[in-house]
């Protein structure tokens, strides 16, 4: 089934395309030079290109490279056709699918780019005209913004879902407690020493040391004392700084002396101390009292969580929407 916006019959192309071949040899260069390429039933236009790759092109010597353009000149003229192209489906979809941009909408959004910018009326004209873009080429260069976010609002925002089970998936994925399937949410305190000592003495007397205050640590939170305050005042880990807190893991990425020692270990418990390469170290695994900690931070950054993964569903199926376009459409490249 063709797409709502594709030429009938393919007519157009092939009455190009016949000219093309009619035409002498110095007029058909003439055309192509003039046709850069053919989208359903128009074309992008040499001069369109070079204006908009200019453009581009001097933004990117004055401010650096635009995402998505390279830097050479070649690949910016690349580009710019590639993005032509996007915006000439995203404008046919608008117009099978009755889209519009009022005169008040464009107005506003010239408003508000001049105010993002922190510019008088005055000096917002004197930056377009630095940058080598005219009042019109920025009025049409929104106008195809708004379109596109009105399609993409209708065509991909509506049909994009996040759950209550990804948040808390990703959730507990990534900052959550629990043991379910081997995940375990750890605590970590170490004590290191110098495993480069210039003799086997020297490397005795730091590891005893080091083992000492792993003991004293230990016993601290033993007594009763937070670990994620003693992790902070003692631990000579780079987790240290955040109270020990290595998040959620599953046992078997942790190394076999640490997962030996927690393996067993009942939410709450505090291990024994295990001898690592350069360490010794012991852990804490959550109790239920933790997790109930938990589900009280869960629901401060939940919302956030929503946004974070729709943000990047969204782009996803934007990707797949402007495919799905292209896809559907005569796109030829002269």
């Amino acid at each position: 089934m063709k797409a709502p916006f594709s030429p009938p019959g393919g007519l157009f192309r092939h009455l190009l395309i016949a000219v093309l071949l009619a035409f002498p040899a110095a007029v058909a260069a003439q055309l192509v030079d003039k046709v850069v390429a053919i989208v359903n039933d128009e074309v992008i236009t040499l001069s369109e290109v070079e204006e908009e790759a200019a453009r581009i092109y001097q933004n990117i010597s004055t401010e650096g490279p635009v995402p998505g353009f390279g830097t050479s000149m070649a690949e910016v003229r690349e580009s710019t056709v590639n993005s032509l192209i996007d915006r000439r489906l995203i404008n046919q979809r608008a117009k099978a699918t009755n889209t519009t941009v009022s005169d008040e909408e464009l107005q506003a959004a010239m408003e508000t780019t001049r105010t993002r910018m922190g510019l008088d009326p005055a000096a917002f004209r004197r930056k377009m005209e630095q940058t080598g873009m005219s009042e019109d080429a920025l009025k049409k260069q929104l106008r195809d913004q708004i379109l596109q976010g009105k399609l993409v609002s209708m065509d991909v925002r509506s049909k994009t879902v996040v759950t209550d089970e990804m948040v808390r998936e990703y959730y507990d994925r990534n900052h959550g407690t629990g043991s379910d399937k081997g995940n375990l949410y750890l605590l970590q305190m170490g004590f290191a020493w110098n495993a480069k000592a210039k003799d086997e003495a020297q490397l005795a007397e730091e590891k005893a040391e080091a083992r000492k205050r792993a003991e004293q640590a230990r016993a601290l939170v033993e007594d009763g004392q937070d670990f994620s305050a003693v992790a902070k005042k003692f631990s000579e880990l780079p987790s240290a700084i955040d109270g020990g807190d290595l998040g959620l893991l599953h046992l078997d990425d942790l190394a076999k002396a640490t997962r030996a020692a927690i393996a067993d270990l009942k939410p709450g418990k505090i291990s024994e101390i295990v001898e690592t390469a350069d360490s010794y170290q012991f852990f804490k695994v959550l109790s239920e009292k933790d997790k109930s900690a938990d589900e009280a931070a869960f629901d401060k950054v939940k919302e956030d969580i929503r946004e974070k993964l729709f943000q990047e569903k969204l782009k996803t199926a934007y990707v797949e929407w402007v495919k799905k376009l292209r896809d559907n459409a005569y796109i030829q490249k002269l």
